[in-house]
């Protein structure tokens, strides 16, 4: 009998060799991932770390900073951190537990204009203890805020017409009537006041807030906030002419009818005396109508002066006419301290303009009376700088072709005037006014179209001697080194 034989294939033998490399392949793979994202994770913690001491040694920095301002307020004279010595002057930096995690090294100088520190820079450099090689710097400007910051401030009742556009803050210790634009805070110490036929209102008066009108940025009006002190932020005459005549410029009363200063953009000053002068018939709201000595008639070279580099102030004992290109921080001021009965005036003649556009030029101007545009200035106007009138008023009075007090026929198509551009700050003790018109509207005088701003370079950094708007120290200018 056939039997069928079943005949079974050889088992193939597992291949070891080959199942040891896949186990290889694959763990090499694996180690490689979870080297790599290790790797990852290890670079990213170190990253973190890296960015968080960053961080705490740019809050060490500006520890620095606060701890130098407070030294400041409690020792105002002292640059040298109480050691006597120069610096770096390096402090610990402590966690609300009491323990150093860090450090701040400080470097301190004023800034010396005419013989008094005008303002401090600070520089703090801060690191932790754990990673001292990240380092991180900042710079601050300490000083007592200036009139710089404002477009103006008036110690009197004013009326901002509603073609005037105001970029700057705005502050009366009067009350406002603001029919203009305005950019910034538009503040009056008043709650309410009176506001005469003089302001638009009705006969004899009536009550008004603060601030009122039909302008825009009404948003932007505060009222009643703290009176700005104009006592305090008109100039020490005497100190500023001693100062002048220690490292400035100082120029003796002319014998005649005052001087007519012309800047140069070479950093100099032609000088001339005024000779003869005609009288110009003229309103204005603190003297009336009135016969004002103005228009220049003759006047002869007097000097040309190099404006000291390390003072740029001038003190004229005299009545002042002033215009030309400024080049350099400078201060000029008008006054007569040697006669007590005596205040002088500064007419702006001309244009004001500066040498560069950087902020490394600026001027501030100074009237011991009022600072006021002249009949026979420009139709197309531009005034640069800070101008303060310490008794009177800064503007352009009110002149008529009629009545006794008419303006000669030759001179008569100076009335009226087409723009005037101002940048910087007004700081004047009466009411201010460059336009004039009538009840019904009628443009009657002064400059049609006005535009002001204030020269916000000028606020870390005004000309020498320029008031202070506030007596607290602040930091004016902080910035982050790179």
């Amino acid at each position: 009998m056939n039997r069928e034989i079943k005949i079974n294939p050889p088992r193939k033998k597992p291949d070891n060799g080959s199942i040891t490399l896949l186990v290889v392949i694959f763990a090499g793979i694996m180690v490689m991932i979870f080297g790599g994202t290790t790797g990852f994770i290890l670079t990213q913690h170190r990253l973190q770390i890296k960015k968080a001491d960053k961080a705490l040694a740019m809050q060490i920095a500006e520890a620095g900073l606060d701890y130098y301002r407070w030294f400041l307020a409690h020792y105002p004279d002292d640059l040298q951190d109480g050691t006597g010595s120069g610096g770096p002057y390096e402090h610990d930096y402590f966690d609300p537990q009491g323990g150093a995690i860090g450090k701040f090294s400080l470097e301190i100088s004023g800034n010396s204009a005419c013989g008094s520190v005008s303002s401090i820079d600070i520089s703090s450099t801060g690191w932790t203890n754990a990673n001292p090689s990240i380092k991180r710097d900042a710079s601050a400007r300490y000083s007592r805020p200036s009139v710089a910051e404002y477009a103006y401030i008036i110690d009197d009742n004013v009326w901002a017409g509603g073609d005037r556009e105001i970029k700057g803050k705005y502050h009366s210790n009067g009350g406002i009537r603001m029919d203009g634009e305005n950019d910034s805070l538009v503040t009056s110490a008043l709650e309410t006041w009176n506001c005469t036929s003089s302001f638009g209102c009705d006969s004899p008066y009536e009550v008004k807030d603060g601030v009122f009108g039909g302008g825009g940025g009404s948003d932007l009006w505060r009222y009643p906030v703290e009176k700005i002190d104009f006592t305090s932020i008109t100039l020490d005459l005497a100190k500023m002419k001693q100062a002048a005549k220690d490292y400035g410029l100082y120029i003796a009363p002319s014998g005649a009818d005052g001087y007519h200063a012309i800047f140069k953009s070479d950093g100099t000053i032609d000088v001339y005396k005024v000779t003869k002068i005609k009288n110009i018939g003229s309103y204005s709201s603190d003297e009336g109508w009135h016969w004002s000595p103005e228009y220049i008639s003759r006047e002869t070279f007097y000097n040309n002066y190099s404006i000291p580099a390390g003072c740029g102030l001038i003190f004229i004992e005299d009545d002042l006419w002033v215009e030309g290109e400024v080049s350099g921080k400078v201060s000029i001021a008008s006054a007569d301290l040697l006669n007590a009965n005596e205040d002088t005036d500064v007419w702006l003649q001309g244009d004001i303009t500066y040498a560069g556009n950087d902020g490394s030029d600026g001027l501030l101007v100074i009237g011991e009376n009022s600072v006021r545009i002249p009949l026979n200035s420009p139709d197309d106007m531009e005034l640069r700088g800070i101008f303060v009138a310490q008794k009177g008023h800064f503007g352009r009075n009110h002149y008529a072709s009629s009545g006794s007090y008419r303006v000669p026929y030759s001179l008569r198509p100076y009335i009226k005037r087409d723009f005037l551009k101002i940048t910087g700050s007004i700081v004047s003790k009466g009411r201010v006014g460059t336009k004039w018109g009538s009840s019904d509207g009628t443009f009657l005088s002064g400059y049609e179209n006005r535009q002001n701003s204030y020269d916000r370079k000028l606020m870390a950094d005004p000309p020498p001697m320029t008031p202070f708007s506030d007596d607290e120290y602040l930091f004016v200018n902080w910035e982050e080194k790179q």
